[in-house]
C-alpha cells in the first residue's frame, strides 16, 4: 500500500501574513550561555516554493547577536546555526528578545512570541508528566505496590493526560486561527505523524476552521493527502477482509 507523503518538510515551517504598515521594524537582541556558539552566524530563514531562505544574519559574539530589519508583514521564521534548526521566531514588530541555553531556548518581548513559548512551555510540560509515568510505575512497584494496581492507575492518567494535552494543542490552534501561530502550530502537529492522516483531533480542528485557514498552501497539501491516505487504508482493509472471507470459505 503506497501512502501518500508530503513534499516538504513542515518542522518548523514559516509562514507570513501581511499587515497594512510600511515604516515598522523587528530588533531583536539575543544572547547564548553556550560557549560554542561564540563565532557562530546565526541566520533567520524563511520557507517558500525555492526552500529555506535566508532573511538576515548575525554572528555570535561574546554570547551577543543582534538583528534588526522591516516589519511590514508579520512572518514564522526559523533561527538557524549554519544549516542546523534552533527554534521557530515570529518575526513581527517591535523588539524582541531571544534567549538560548543548553537546555532551553526563548523569544519573548512581542505578543505573538509571549503567546507561542508560553504555548510551548506548556505542552513541554504536559509530555514530560507523561514520560514521567514510566518512571512512577518503577518506583511505585520498587516501594511494595502490586503491578495490578499500579497499572490501571497509571492508564488512567496517562489517558487524562493525553487528553488534557491534545484539548490544549487544539485550543490554542483554534484560538489562533487567523494570525500566524494557529497554521505553523497545525503543521507542527501534523509533522509529528508518520503521514498524513485524518485524526480525530484533526477533524475536530478542521471543523470549524475558517477559509482562510483551510486555504493556505501547506494545509491545503496536507489535507489532501491524507483523504488520499484515507481511501488507500479502507481499500487496504477492504481487501483483507476479502481475503480473509476467501480463506474461511475453503
Amino acid at each position: 500500500m503506497m501512502i501518500k507523503k508530503l513534499t516538504y518538510s513542515l518542522l518548523l515551517l514559516t509562514l507570513f501574513v501581511g499587515m497594512t504598515s510600511c515604516n515598522k521594524t523587528y530588533h531583536i537582541e539575543g544572547t547564548s550561555s553556550v560557549h560554542t556558539l561564540d563565532g557562530k552566524m546565526l541566520y533567520l530563514k524563511q520557507y517558500s516554493d525555492s526552500g529555506w531562505m535566508a532573511v538576515d544574519s548575525a554572528e555570535v559574539v561574546h554570547g551577543l547577536f543582534t538583528l534588526k530589519g522591516a516589519a511590514d508583514e508579520v512572518r514564522m521564521v526559523t533561527l538557524y546555526m549554519d544549516e542546523d534548526p534552533l527554534m521557530p521566531v515570529v518575526l513581527e514588530y517591535g523588539n524582541i528578545h531571544i534567549t538560548i541555553g543548553a537546555t532551553s531556548l526563548k523569544a519573548s518581548g512581542t505578543a505573538l512570541n509571549d503567546r507561542l513559548y508560553q504555548f510551548i512551555d506548556h505542552r513541554n510540560q504536559l509530555e514530560r508528566s507523561l514520560r514521567d509515568l514510566d518512571r512512577k510505575e518503577a518506583r511505585l512497584i520498587l516501594e511494595g505496590a502490586s503491578i495490578d494496581t499500579v497499572r490501571p492507575q497509571l492508564e488512567k492518567e496517562m489517558q487524562t493526560l493525553t487528553q488534557e494535552l491534545d484539548s490544549y494543542i487544539k485550543g490554542f490552534i483554534i484560538d489562533n486561527y487567523e494570525n500566524v501561530l494557529g497554521p505553523s502550530v497545525f503543521l507542527m502537529l501534523c509533522s509529528t505523524m508518520p503521514y498524513p492522516l485524518l485524526t480525530p483531533q484533526i477533524e475536530d480542528i478542521m471543523r470549524t476552521a475558517p477559509t482562510s485557514f483551510k486555504a493556505h498552501p501547506l494545509i491545503t497539501e496536507f489535507l489532501s493527502k491524507a483523504k488520499e491516505n484515507k481511501l488507500l487504508i479502507e481499500e487496504h482493509q477492504r481487501l483483507q477482509e476479502n481475503q480473509s472471507s476467501l480463506a474461511e470459505g475453503h
